[in-house]
């Protein structure tokens, strides 16, 4: 497995075995990375110090794993016991000392979206992620946080590790939208396609509408998230950072916009596949009354001469051919009448 500096070394410090992947910890002094893959245990020790912010990260946590999480940054019970469940609702929660965030990292593989669940503990000068799997790629967030040059971090204070991690969810969240987007251009194509290719159309489209509910169902209540931060709770987010949370509150909406745009879009497809679908049957019935038309001719002709009562030509060859020319003349001249009215 590849390693990282701020993971802890688990050989070393077997006691940090926590979760299904190492913890990852660091902590900065003056905007300046101090330490970084220390053990769980001297997280308060960094706290003690005025001037020192600290980041913990665990991935898939169990309860038990959490309580020496609670007993060095204090964190309540309940708060535990959300961060270690799953499928809790987006949301930013406040307690005495510290907040709890909820937001989920959505990820779009081959038109399949799959939800990944990241929790986070924010005081003062301490900010603490929960991942409950994998999926979500913290060095990503390590790299935004390291290529920032406003980090903001020369006054103690997480916001700005807060404000990093809201940017990186809302952007991946964007990108989610833009490949939703691609996949509804991709139905659209299919509408349109002369071969119509029906079953694969409903299955896409029924597909499209499931994800943009889901992703729905998550970027809302981020609205609702960064409004707290932004309005009613001005303790989290200190005024020189305001700015870059509103640029986030921005991205969100923009979320929700294009979510809501794109599921109108996806029922207006189906409904152009429905009027199409009508039009393509009504093509078809014409071509079967014109045909059922054209066979109607040498059915009546055939028919009125096989009538056991004497005709001209009755028993002689001429009648025969009389009537065949009758039924190629009558058929050619339906079939072009048709051609030209575009029916067939």
């Amino acid at each position: 497995m590849e390693s990282h500096p701020s993971e802890i070394d688990i050989a070393a410090h077997p006691d940090d075995r926590i979760g299904s992947a190492p913890p990852r910890t660091r902590a900065w002094r003056d905007g300046r990375i101090e330490a970084e893959g220390f053990p769980v245990a001297e997280l308060s020790g960094y706290l003690a110090r005025p001037d020192v912010v600290v980041w913990l990260d665990l991935c898939g946590p169990q309860h038990e794993d959490m309580r020496v999480v609670s007993r060095e940054l204090g964190i309540d019970p309940v708060a535990v016991e959300d961060a270690v469940s799953r499928h809790e609702r987006a949301k930013l929660d406040r307690y005495r000392g510290y907040a709890f965030l909820n937001v989920y990292v959505p990820v779009v593989t081959d038109g399949e979206l799959a939800m990944h669940e990241v929790s986070a503990f924010l005081s003062e000068r301490a900010f603490v992620t929960v991942r409950q799997d994998c999926g979500f790629d913290v060095d990503a967030l390590i790299r935004r946080w390291d290529q920032s040059p406003d980090a903001g971090l020369g006054e103690p204070n997480a916001a700005f590790l807060l404000y990093g991690l809201l940017d990186l969810v809302v952007d991946l969240q964007l990108a989610a939208v833009q490949a939703l987007d691609d996949e509804a251009d991709a139905v659209e194509d299919l509408v349109f396609d002369d071969a119509f290719p029906v079953k694969e159309i409903q299955r896409r489209s029924y597909r499209l509408r499931k994800n943009l509910a889901a992703l729905r169902r998550i970027a809302l209540p981020m609205r609702e998230v960064l409004n707290t931060l932004l309005r009613r709770d001005p303790r989290i987010v200190p005024a020189p950072l305001v700015p870059y949370f509103q640029d986030v509150y921005d991205h969100t909406l923009r979320v929700g916009e294009w979510t809501d745009a794109l599921r109108d879009l996806v029922a207006d497809l189906l409904e152009t596949r429905l009027a199409l679908q009508g039009n393509r049957m009504n093509e078809v019935m014409k071509k079967v009354t014109s045909w059922a038309a054209i066979i109607a001719v040498p059915t009546a002709v055939t028919g009125f001469y096989g009538q056991n009562v004497p005709y001209p030509g009755f028993g002689h060859y001429s009648g025969f051919v009389a009537s065949t020319v009758i039924v190629v003349v009558c058929s050619l001249a339906l079939y072009v009448i048709f051609k030209v009215r575009d029916w067939l």
